[in-house]
C-alpha cells in the first residue's frame, strides 16, 4: 500500500504539492478566521476542589468565577491620596464590566488588603466564570482600568488564575531549527536533501497547529498546548523525512529509478515511519484514559500535529523527492563520508563485550534515575514564572509585603443544611482552623442569604506550591473539619486547592496509564515483528530511558541543579501532568528508533538466517541514521528549552535528555548486545515454527523464523 502511494504521489508530484499548498493556505486562513484562544482548564470532577466551586456557584455566584490581583506597589513611600483616588476609580469601573462579578478596592473595607508598611496594597476582581470561559477581551479590559494608577515610583502587577501565560512560540525555537538544519547538512552533505524534511515537517506542523487553532474554539486547550504540539511535531517530522530521504538515497545508490525507489523507501522506511507514527498517536491519545480534560487535551493537540506530520510524511515527502528526481545531491556540501565501518566496528565490540556493554549501560541508566525516587508533583505558582512578567511581578511584590500565602489562599465552603446556622457555627471554625499548623489567617466567616453555608479564606504561611501547603490541605480534610464540623459538608476549594487534587489524581492514576500504554506499544510491535523477545525488549529500553530523563528533570527543575540558571528554570515541584505526558511521548518517540533499528535487523535476518550477522549489519548501516535523527530531535527540542514558559521548559529538556539517552545507550550499546545475546531466539513467536513445518514449507526464510 506505501509503495503504490509512494508510486502515486511521485507519478503525480505536482498535482500532490498544490493541494498541500492549498491545505496549508486554507487551514491555515480558517484557524485565523474561526479559531479560538488557549487557556488551562484545571476542572475535576469529583474532586473536592470542584464540590467546593459547585457550592460556591450555587450559595455564593459572585465568588464562584476565577479573580485577578492588582497589586499595587508605591516605592517612594506610603500610597498617596492621589493613588488610592485612581484605585477606587479604576475598581468602579471594573465593576460595571460584563464578565466582572465583583472587584474590591484593597481600602476603607475590613479586612484591610493594605501592607503594614502601607506601601502594597492589593485590589481584587472577581468574574463570573472560571478562567477558561472568560474572553481575553474582558481580562485586558479590566487590567487597563488600572492604567493610570501608573505613575513614576508606583507598579501595578497582575496575577491569579486568569493571568494566563503566553501561548505560542517565542521566537526562539528557531535556534533549534536552524541546529537541525545543520545537522542535516552533515547528514546528507546536501542541500536539496536537507531541504525535503524541513519542507515536510513545516508543511505538517502548519497544519497541525492551524487544526488545534480551529479545536481551541468548541474545546479547552492549556496555553502550553500549540508550543508542545509544534515541538513535538517538528522532531517527529523532520525525522521521519530523514529516514525515508536516506532509504531513498540508499535505493539510488543501488541503481533503482527515482520512483522505483521512492517506493523501495516507502514500502520499508516509510512502513516503519508509519508503525512508529501510529506508536506515538496512541500513546499520547492514551492520555485520555486518565480521565482529566486538561491532560486530554494536550495529548490531543500533540497528537494531532503528529498525525499531520505523519500525513505530510507519505504523501508530499515522495512529491517532492520526485521533483528533485536524481538532483537530490547535486547541490553538495563537502565529500560524502560513509559511516558503515565505523558503525560495524561498534556493533561488533559491543557483540564482543555484550554482558559488560549491559552491565554498564543498565547502570548508567539506573544512576540517572535516582533523582525520581524525590520525585514531588504540583503546579508552580507565580514564583516560578519567568522573571519580568507581570504574575512574578505580582507573585514577588505579594510574597515581600504580605506573606506567600497571600498569593493563593484556600477557601473553604461549610454548608451546615439548616437555615441561620452558619454565622454561629462557622465562627467556631474559624477559630478552630487558625489553630492549625500551617496556617497564618483565617478571615471573618461570610454567610449566605440564609444563613444556611458560609465560606472562609484561609491564608497558609507557605506558598501555593510548597509541601507544607500540600500537607494543610490534607490536614484539613481528613483531620479537622470533619472533627470541627461533623455534621455540614465542608469542602477545600480555591485554585491552590485545585492543583492538589490535580497532582493527586494524576499520582494515583499513573501507574495503571504506563501499564496502558506499554501494553498498546508492546502489541504493535508484536505485530510489526511478528516476536516475543524483540517486543519486549524495545519496550524494556523505552522504559530504561524515560526513567532515566526523570532523573535529571527532577534535579534541575524540583531542586535547581545546573543548568537551571542557564535555561531559566525556577526551582519547584515538577508540573503534576508532565510526567504523564512525557512518558506517552517519549515511548511513541523512541520506538520510532527502534522500529527503524529492529527492522532492518530483521530484513538482514529473514535474508541470511544469520542471528549475530544480521544485527551487526542492521545496527551498522543505520547508526549514522539513528544518530543524525536523534541529533535532529535533540536540537528541536533543545531549541525550545529557551521558551518563557516553565511547562515547555521542561518538556524541551525531558524530551532531548531521554532521546539522547535512547539514541546513545540504548539502541547502540544495549540493543544489539540483548539481540546478541538471545541470538535466533529473538525472532521466535510461539506456535510459528510448528505451523511453518505442518505446512511443508523448510525454505530458508522459513527456516530462519523458526
Amino acid at each position: 500500500m506505501l509503495a503504490t502511494l509512494g508510486r502515486f504521489s511521485a507519478r503525480h508530484r505536482w498535482w500532490v504539492l498544490a493541494v498541500w499548498v492549498l491545505l496549508v493556505l486554507g487551514v491555515v486562513a480558517a484557524g485565523r478566521a474561526f479559531g479560538g484562544s488557549f487557556s488551562n482548564d484545571l476542572t475535576l470532577s469529583g474532586a473536592d476542589s470542584q464540590a467546593a466551586y459547585d457550592t460556591l456557584r450555587a450559595r455564593f455566584p459572585d465568588l464562584s468565577g476565577d479573580g485577578m490581583q492588582v497589586v499595587i506597589r508605591s516605592g517612594t513611600g506610603a500610597i498617596s491620596p492621589e493613588v488610592q483616588r485612581k484605585v477606587e476609580a479604576g475598581v468602579a469601573e471594573v465593576r460595571h464590566q460584563s464578565d466582572v462579578a465583583a472587584a474590591r478596592s484593597p481600602f476603607g473595607q475590613p479586612p484591610s488588603m493594605v501592607s503594614d508598611d502601607g506601601r502594597t496594597a492589593i485590589a481584587t476582581v472577581q468574574f463570573t466564570g472560571r478562567a477558561k470561559d472568560i474572553p481575553e477581551d474582558s481580562v485586558r479590559r479590566a487590567q487597563e482600568a488600572f492604567a493610570p494608577v501608573r505613575e513614576p515610583g508606583v507598579e501595578v502587577a497582575f496575577g491569579g488564575p486568569v493571568v494566563q501565560a503566553e501561548s505560542g512560540p517565542s521566537g526562539q525555537e528557531i535556534y533549534g531549527l536552524i541546529a537541525a538544519v545543520l545537522v542535516l547538512l552533515i547528514a546528507f552533505g546536501s542541500l536539496a536533501a536537507m531541504l525535503v524534511p524541513i519542507l515536510t515537517a513545516l508543511a505538517g506542523v502548519g497544519v497541525g497547529l492551524s487544526v488545534i487553532t480551529l479545536l481551541s474554539g468548541p474545546m479547552t486547550i492549556g496555553t502550553s498546548g500549540p508550543v508542545v504540539a509544534a515541538m513535538i511535531g517538528l522532531g517527529v517530522g523532520i525525522d521521519y523525512a530523514l529516514l525515508v530521504v536516506t532509504r531513498h538515497r540508499e535505493e539510488m545508490a543501488r541503481g533503482l529509478a527515482p520512483h522505483e525507489a521512492i517506493a523501495a523507501a516507502m514500502a520499508t522506511a516509510g512502513r516503519s515511519v508509519l508503525v512508529a507514527g501510529t506508536t506515538v498517536i496512541v500513546a499520547i491519545l492514551s492520555l485520555y484514559a486518565i480521565g482529566v480534560p486538561f491532560v486530554s487535551a494536550l495529548g490531543l493537540a500533540s497528537a494531532v500535529t503528529v498525525a499531520a506530520t505523519l500525513l505530510a510524511s507519505v504523501t508530499l515527502l515522495p512529491a517532492l523527492l520526485a521533483v528533485f528526481g536524481r538532483g537530490l545531491d547535486r547541490l553538495r556540501i563537502g565529500r560524502r563520508r560513509a559511516a558503515h565501518g565505523f558503525g560495524a566496528g561498534w556493533v561488533r565490540t559491543v557483540a564482543r563485550f555484550r554482558w559488560a556493554a549491559i552491565v554498564l549501560a543498565v547502570g548508567a541508566f539506573a544512576l540517572l534515575a535516582l533523582p525520581l525516587g524525590s520525585l514531588r508533583l504540583g503546579t508552580a505558582d507565580g514564583g516560578s514564572q519567568q522573571p519580568g512578567s507581570t504574575q512574578r511581578q505580582a507573585y514577588d511584590l505579594v510574597d515581600e509585603a504580605f506573606g506567600p500565602g497571600w498569593t493563593g489562599p484556600l477557601l473553604i465552603t461549610v454548608d451546615y443544611r439548616q437555615d441561620g446556622l452558619a454565622p454561629r457555627e462557622a465562627a467556631g471554625l474559624r477559630a478552630t482552623i487558625a489553630r492549625t499548623d500551617g496556617v497564618e489567617r483565617v478571615l471573618p466567616p461570610r454567610p449566605d442569604a440564609q444563613g444556611r453555608t458560609a465560606v472562609l479564606t484561609v491564608v497558609p504561611t507557605g506558598s501555593p506550591d510548597a509541601e507544607g501547603t500540600e500537607r494543610l490541605v490534607h490536614t484539613l480534610r481528613n483531620v479537622v473539619l470533619p472533627d470541627a464540623a461533623p455534621r455540614a459538608e465542608a469542602h477545600v476549594g480555591g485554585a491552590t486547592a485545585t492543583s492538589i487534587d490535580l497532582a493527586d489524581r494524576l499520582g494515583a492514576r499513573m501507574g495503571w496509564f504506563m501499564l496502558l500504554v506499554v501494553g498498546l506499544a508492546f502489541l504493535l510491535l508484536l505485530v510489526e515483528f511478528r516476536s516475543l523477545a524483540v517486543p519486549a525488549v524495545a519496550v524494556l529500553m523505552n522504559l530504561l530511558a524515560v526513567g532515566a530523563a526523570y532523573g535529571p528533570v527532577v534535579a534541575v527543575f524540583q531542586w535547581g541543579w545546573w543548568p537551571a540558571g542557564l535555561i531559566g528554570a525556577q526551582p519547584g515541584p515538577v508540573e503534576s501532568f508532565a510526567p504523564v505526558m512525557l512518558f506517552a511521548v517519549l515511548f511513541g518517540l523512541s520506538t520510532d528508533y527502534a522500529v527503524f533499528l529492529l527492522s532492518r535487523i530483521h530484513e538482514d535476518y529473514l535474508r541470511t538466517a544469520d542471528a549475530r550477522g544480521a544485527v551487526v549489519s542492521g545496527v551498522a548501516s543505520t547508526a549514522r541514521v539513528i544518530l543524525a535523527a536523534a541529533s535532529v530531535m535533540v536540537a528541536v527540542f533543545a531549541g525550545f528549552v529557551l521558551n518563557d514558559q516553565r511547562v515547555v521548559n521542561l518538556f524541551g529538556f525531558g524530551l532531548a535528555t531521554a532521546i539522547a539517552l535512547y539514541a546513545l545507550l540504548a539502541m547502540l550499546v544495549l540493543v544489539p548486545a540483548v539481540l546478541t545475546v538471545l541470538g535466533r531466539s529473538a525472532w521466535w513467536l510461539p506456535g510459528r515454527a510448528a505451523a511453518r513445518r505442518s505446512a511443508g514449507t523448510g525454505d530458508r526464510e522459513h527456516a530462519a523464523l523458526g
